[in-house]
């Protein structure tokens, strides 16, 4: 078999199909892309002369698949470059090229026959060894490799994928029999370290896990709305964020994935299922009718909801006419509200005896029971189910994990009061004492194994590191109301913001000052990291504003100084630092990122300084840090351009650039070529440990300090004659000139020669003294009044 996926080749080029040709592409796999070859011109090709032997038309289908992918929202590219590792071509002129492919993968119509028929093809020109495995939703992945040959099927199994393949984390691995264990593994370790994936061996059953349980959780609800005379928008009101599922909670999910798609997941249960399980997956009458019509969702622009300019309106399933969406409001809801954790708000509101309650319990008893019930069959652990579930539907608790927060004993008993049947392993469990799923014990956690009827350790991946654990184990080494420094163990420390949205305030700028000195005297090196939802959102904006607005500017220009400070201690550490940003990277969170010794950042950090959209600059170093970025990105060889690296800096700063991708920062200078990127965001912390024991091994020094190149007054004009120019245009209001002057002067050094050299502290001085005056303007507090109030920018 083979040791390593260089080249991998995908078979279909739909959403599914390019969307995983993309995520290869995106880890630097070259892939080659086909598909079918069309039989019939399009007008716009008979227009051209085009014949159908024309190459352009045979690949046709592949390439409008490429070119979909810049179009495409969310982006499944990392970056736009990436689409240089996807080759198309078609499935009769270039189909032999799959025999350079260490992995195939089979991404086509959800039909057997068809997939048994490509199949046949890939046996009889892949090399020996080559891995073939089929993104199928549902499809017998047996009967996909019936009539192979022995060495197609030792690396056959099934690869599902959940769309968008770039960011929903779940990967099932279905196995067959003959499947051999060591491309199981190799798979899975794959899925893992590679692919970035959240990888869950299934068995080979209708719709595998996620979608067997999440369609079955579904349509229950849409069942449970009819019976009990609820609205689409009230269901949506309590399935959602408020018991930790998405923001999209029931219908509107429904509406995303596309009712097309959902009614061919639903029948393919009903088609194999028999008795109440058959009944569960029958569609109701009114959405056969939807389907009818054409309403299948977001795709069409209706679906359970619709939209008309800005105000957004639900259907009524008894007239099949839209009108205002509603909410469920009842004291229990309310009560739940007020609770901290989404397991406390479901257990309060399973057994608050209101219409939210009612609503929730007879939706959410019978996926428990369901759960139970499959257990076994559709997974060997109740560990794979809930992982399945969180990471195909978003979950923020499986089955079990929900099941322990609302207590196993009193739910039990509450459901055979209800006539439900329990899964005779779980009763079983309660017999023996056993109160839960799950254990935590010594900083371990350990799952009810249905098979022994005991409770066994929860094996992790060893890049798998989990501050609560270490923490629980560890302690910490000193802490305040912001911030936590951690051994990590190997000499290495490390820095984990908690404020809210672990926001950068004056308590994580003294824990940092802390973290420096104390790794500098007892560690090899420092993290700067954590596992919170974002990286960190910026600076304390309600904090800044509050003490502007007191003219309290003493205390701004203190906690200023002492951000600029730290960063310098950062940089010029004699210990390695190394910043492990995630999610949200914004404003002061990459500020702290741009002068460690490195990054390492999940390919999914969304970074850029944006303090323009609240009236500011960046305050902490970030003008000087990423102007030096600019600098040092200059290609070997080439003379380095002071303007031009004052004009990218400028530009990225006053147009509050984001990246959307870790390769996307790389792309806009925010991070360098020396530092890198974890895909999967599980191993962040391991992989940043990791750099930081790299680097103290190969003896780290820290930068000497230099004094910075700058364009000084002839580069602030031609600054703000950029400025000025889009000033006229329109595009940007007085204040956004204000701003944009006080920028130009930071970045371009002030009123010094062009070419002048100047130390960082003078930079740092320049830089603060230009938040200061734009903190002190009504129109940019207004600008952070209404980032904090309505959560995006004010242009005024």
């Amino acid at each position: 078999m083979v040791k390593h996926i260089r080249k991998a080749a995908v078979i279909g080029s739909g959403v599914m199909g390019s969307g995983i040709a993309a995520h290869l592409a995106n880890i630097g796999i070259p892939v080659l892309l086909l598909d079918m070859v069309p039989r019939e011109l399009t007008k716009e090709e008979e227009k051209k002369g085009r014949t159908l032997h024309d190459p352009d038309v045979r690949n046709r289908l592949t390439q409008t698949a490429v070119k979909r992918l810049f179009k495409q929202k969310p982006a499944p590219l990392t970056s736009k470059k990436n689409i240089s590792y996807i080759t198309t071509g078609n499935m009769e002129d270039d189909f032999e090229k799959i025999k350079e492919a260490d992995w195939i993968i089979e991404v086509v119509v959800e039909n057997l026959d068809v997939k048994k028929q490509v199949f046949a093809k890939v046996d009889q020109y892949r090399k020996p060894g080559s891995i073939v495995s089929s993104n199928t939703s549902g499809i017998s992945v047996k009967q996909m490799a019936e009539g192979r040959s022995v060495d197609f099927k030792k690396h056959f199994l099934g690869t599902h994928f959940f769309n968008p393949a770039r960011y929903l984390k779940l990967l099932e691995i279905i196995p067959i029999d003959e499947t051999d264990p060591e491309v199981l593994c190799f798979m899975k370790g794959f899925g893992e370290d590679v692919l970035g994936k959240g990888v869950v061996e299934a068995k080979d059953t209708p719709n595998f896990i996620a979608n067997r349980i999440g369609t079955y959780g579904l349509l229950v609800t849409v069942q449970e709305m009819l019976k009990g005379g609820y609205t689409i928008g009230e269901v949506d009101s309590i399935t959602g964020p408020l018991i930790g599922r998405p923001k999209s909670a029931t219908f509107r999910t429904l509406d995303v994935v596309g009712l097309d798609t959902f009614s061919h997941v639903a029948k393919n249960v009903y088609d194999q299922v028999e008795g109440e399980e058959k009944k569960v997956f029958r569609l109701p009458e009114f959405v056969e009718k939807m389907l009818e019509n054409g309403w299948i969702g977001s795709k069409a622009k209706q679906g359970f909801y619709k939209k008309e300019g800005k105000d957004i309106f639900e259907l009524d399933p008894m007239t099949m006419t839209y009108g205002e969406r509603k909410k469920l409001k009842t004291p229990g809801l309310e009560a739940a509200k007020q609770l901290k954790g989404n397991g406390a708000r479901m257990k309060a509101l399973i057994y608050s005896d209101d219409k939210a309650g009612n609503l929730l319990w007879k939706t959410t008893a019978p996926t428990l029971v369901y759960s139970a019930a499959l257990t076994g069959q559709i997974a060997d652990t109740v560990v794979a189910v809930d992982k399945a579930m969180k990471w195909g539907f978003g979950w923020s608790q499986g089955p079990f994990e929900m099941w322990d927060s609302i207590g196993v004993k009193e739910s039990v008993q509450k459901l055979e009061a209800d006539g439900w049947q329990v899964a005779d392993w779980v009763k079983e469990m309660l017999k023996k004492g056993h109160k839960s799923f799950y254990l935590r014990e010594n900083g371990r956690t350990f799952f009810y194994d249905i098979q022994s009827g005991e409770y066994r350790a929860l094996e992790e991946n060893k890049k798998n590191i989990y501050l609560s654990s270490i923490k629980e184990t560890k302690g910490v080494i000193k802490k305040n109301s912001g911030a936590s420094l951690i051994d990590l163990g190997d000499d290495v420390a490390l820095l984990e913001f908690h404020s809210k949205s672990n926001a950068i305030g004056l308590d994580i700028i003294q824990m940092l000052k802390y973290a420096i000195d104390e790794v500098d005297a007892n560690y090899k090196g420092l993290v700067i990291g954590n596992q919170g939802k974002n990286f960190c959102v910026g600076a304390n904006l309600a904090m800044m504003l509050m003490e502007a607005q007191d003219d309290n500017f003493m205390e701004i220009d203190m906690i200023i100084r002492q951000f600029q400070q730290t960063m310098l201690k950062v940089k010029y550490s004699s210990k390695p630092v190394v910043a492990a940003p995630f999610g949200m990277t914004l404003g002061g969170g990459t500020e702290v990122c741009l002068p460690a010794a490195r990054v390492q950042a999940s390919s999914e950090a969304y970074m850029g300084l944006v303090e323009v959209g609240v009236g500011l600059i960046p305050g902490g170093g970030g003008n000087k840090e990423l102007y030096l970025n600019h600098l040092k990105g200059f290609p070997e060889g080439m003379s380095v351009d002071l303007q031009q690296a004052a004009n990218q800096t400028f530009e990225k700063i006053a147009m509050a650039k984001t990246s959307t991708s870790a390769h996307e920062a790389r792309e806009l200078n925010i991070l360098t070529v020396q530092d890198q990127i974890s895909m999967n965001q599980d191993h962040l912390l391991y992989d940043a440990k990791s750099h930081v024991l790299t680097l103290h091994e190969n003896g780290y020094r820290p930068p000497v300090k230099q004094k910075v190149p700058v364009t000084g007054e002839t580069g602030y004009a031609a600054l703000l004659l950029g400025a000025e120019a889009f000033k006229l245009s329109g595009a940007i209001s007085d204040h956004d000139m204000t701003i944009a002057k006080k920028l130009a002067f930071v970045i371009a050094g002030g009123r010094v020669s062009f070419g002048a050299e100047v130390s960082e502290e003078y930079l740092l001085d320049l830089e603060r003294e230009a938040f200061l005056s734009l903190v002190g303007e009504p129109k940019s507090q207004a600008r952070m009044q209404h980032m904090l109030v309505k959560g995006k920018p004010l242009r005024n």
